[in-house]
């Protein structure tokens, strides 16, 4: 461990709440570090819904014409999550950039306010098509990063 300190829930700015599911749990009676991932993405993809990012119809990506690739994620475990727990995704934006946006997403178990896992997803918006031109953050995402993630100035 980095010796940095945990997250509490008042550090993230927009949350979902998922829950864990029987077939999370690994045989060590907890879930899998494989799921946090699955938690974080999620959490991401919904606000990214919430946002508008995927047109009318969130399953026809055809009518979009850039998208965010991730080019960079990590997480830190700090205590164990475990089926029937329900899980809170926080998020908040450590940067957005020209054409990337860095989230910073803490995972919270049941009712607790200290993180039990955090980490981070970085996106880079490419042309759909042509997945090596980068492009600008779409500006409406850009404005719902920095009315919903962003901490106040």
């Amino acid at each position: 461990m980095s010796g940095k300190a945990v997250g509490r829930r008042a550090d993230y700015r927009w949350f979902v709440t998922l829950s864990t599911r029987w077939m999370d749990n690994d045989v060590y009676g907890h879930v899998n570090n494989v799921q946090h991932y699955s938690f974080f993405d999620t959490g991401v993809a919904r606000f990214l819904l919430e946002a508008g990012m995927f047109g009318d119809n969130a399953l026809d990506l055809e009518t979009v014409t850039e998208v965010g690739l991730v080019v960079e994620t990590t997480c830190r475990y700090y205590a164990p999550l475990a089926f029937p727990d329900t899980v809170t995704v926080g998020l908040r934006c450590a940067r957005l950039g020209g054409s990337s946006i860095r989230y910073e997403i803490g995972l919270f178990r049941n009712e607790d306010d200290s993180a039990c896992a955090e980490g981070h997803f970085i996106h880079v918006y490419v042309h759909r098509h042509e997945q090596s031109k980068t492009v600008p953050v779409p500006e409406r995402l850009r404005a719902a990063v920095t009315a919903k993630l962003l901490a106040p100035a």
